[in-house]
């Protein structure tokens, strides 16, 4: 099933109270830099600290009754698994989240905080899955996949709802790509609502799997997970890959240097909290700013969770004490 635009319109009205309307900033020193009009839809503020609650709330709110008892299961590397942990305490639903062990410890923290019952596993996806399996057996939980879920693509697709309601001159929207249910979502929507916006993706040149497929027009999977942008470690799925290969302009990819460089960037000049994969829609604008100059450019900023004694650009706390 690939969500109609009817299925994001009532995914905003599940959301309408809950989630935040996230707002848009701009900043005149970043349109300088890049030579364009840059439009930050900042869901680093969203509840959970990322874009995800949407998905995850908006699947969880349309499962009916009988099956909510049963609680929910996912696995993720931290966003989707705190967002939905977030949303299940919010609609008294028992979640089971399956993390990889090397997940960010803030991550951990938070899906602990709202109550979500972990399982650690490796960090591997087939590892990742034989856990929420093994659970899904044993408990009778739903399955939430993080990204390739209808419900959840959704729900995602609001942030292009909301963008181009306070936007509606905005010429390009650019997301992070991972597995692919964001930009899936902003996709649909835009195509639907306003087919002249470009919406293009962005990733790193260590999980470049999205560019592959989409230039080798078969699914490509990511076997890498070495890049500092923990959130864009997955591999796209078949609907995923469908919607972005019929609708997506193309992948922007960005180096790791670029990456830190570009979430310095952000906090130094917009005082604004993004994690290294939020930061990745901007570094490839920067990297490439001769696709989008003089334009009105959207990016989404996807998230804040950020461990503040691990800062990518210093020494560790660990490592400070020791010295």
């Amino acid at each position: 099933m690939i969500p109609t635009l009817a299925d994001i319109h009532a995914a905003a009205e599940r959301l309408a109270g809950t989630a935040h309307r996230t707002p848009v900033l701009t900043s005149s020193s970043l349109d300088a830099l890049a030579g364009l009009t840059l439009l930050f839809k900042c869901e680093n503020l969203q509840r959970g600290g990322a874009y995800k609650f949407r998905g995850a709330f908006n699947a969880l709110r349309a499962l009916p009754p009988e099956q909510a008892a049963h609680g929910v299961v996912t696995h993720s590397s931290g966003n989707h698994a705190t967002c939905l942990a977030l949303a299940a305490r919010l609609l008294g639903v028992p979640a089971h989240i399956v993390l990889p062990r090397n997940a960010p410890r803030i991550k951990q923290r938070a899906v602990a905080d709202f109550g979500g019952h972990i399982t650690l596993c490796e960090p591997t996806l087939a590892a990742r899955q034989a856990e929420a399996d093994r659970i899904q057996a044993a408990t009778g939980a739903v399955f939430i996949h993080p990204y390739d879920n209808p419900l959840v693509i959704a729900g995602q697709g609001t942030i292009a709802l909301e963008m181009l309601e306070q936007n509606p001159d905005l010429e390009v929207l650019i997301a992070p790509v991972s597995g692919g249910g964001l930009l899936s979502g902003l996709c649909l929507t835009a195509h639907a609502i306003a087919p002249n916006v470009e919406v293009w993706g962005a990733e790193p040149a260590l999980a470049d799997d999205a560019f592959r497929s989409l230039h080798e027009g078969r699914l490509v999977p990511n076997l890498n997970s070495a890049t500092i942008a923990d959130g864009l470690r997955a591999s796209l799925s078949e609907r995923t890959f469908t919607i972005i290969r019929q609708h997506a302009r193309g992948i922007l990819i960005v180096t790791e240097d670029q990456i830190l460089s570009t979430m310095r960037l952000l906090w130094e000049r917009m005082k604004l909290v993004v994690e290294p994969s939020g930061a990745v829609p901007l570094a490839g604008v920067l990297a490439h700013p001769e696709k989008f100059r003089g334009r009105r450019v959207g990016i989404v900023l996807t998230g804040g969770n950020v461990d503040l004694d691990r800062l990518p650009w210093q020494p560790t706390v660990e490592a400070q004490q020791r010295n």
